[in-house]
């Protein structure tokens, strides 16, 4: 089972210390001295889908150089302010099949990240790619 300890430090600033025994800060305040709660989601979903796309990519050995992925949310005006739309813009450099960048990250939106499912019940999530050529 995995676990999140949250401490309360000051004001909404928090410290979380999570299964694997990290210690990540948290601030929803205004002050910004850490990333907020709803920024870690956009940074899960961009580790989760960025973990996958690699794995997938080498399978199919593919010489990928250099992954970039970028997640741009839109939430909702009301409480709770839920995402209502996620934009992934993945950027990919190397020797690559444009088939198989789209495949991989087809498979990672739709069978693999557990973010992205998560996310999927109450968000929109679209993506683009953009191949750049080997270095």
């Amino acid at each position: 089972m995995q676990t999140a300890n949250l401490k309360w430090v000051q004001e909404e600033i928090y410290m979380v210390t999570t299964t694997s025994n990290h210690i990540i800060p948290i601030d929803n305040s205004t002050k910004k001295t850490a990333p907020g709660s709803m920024e870690l989601v956009l940074a899960a979903l961009t580790s989760c889908t960025a973990t996958d796309v690699i794995l997938i990519l080498g399978k199919k050995r593919q010489k990928l150089e250099s992954l970039e992925v970028e997640a741009k949310g839109e939430r909702s005006t009301e409480p709770p302010a839920v995402f209502t739309k996620i934009e992934l813009t993945y950027r990919l450099r190397g020797t690559l099949d444009e088939k198989a960048v789209r495949d991989a990250i087809e498979l990672s939106e739709n069978k693999y990240c557990s973010v992205a499912a998560m996310l999927k019940k109450t968000t929109e999530i679209t993506y683009s790619y953009e191949i750049l050529p080997p270095l």
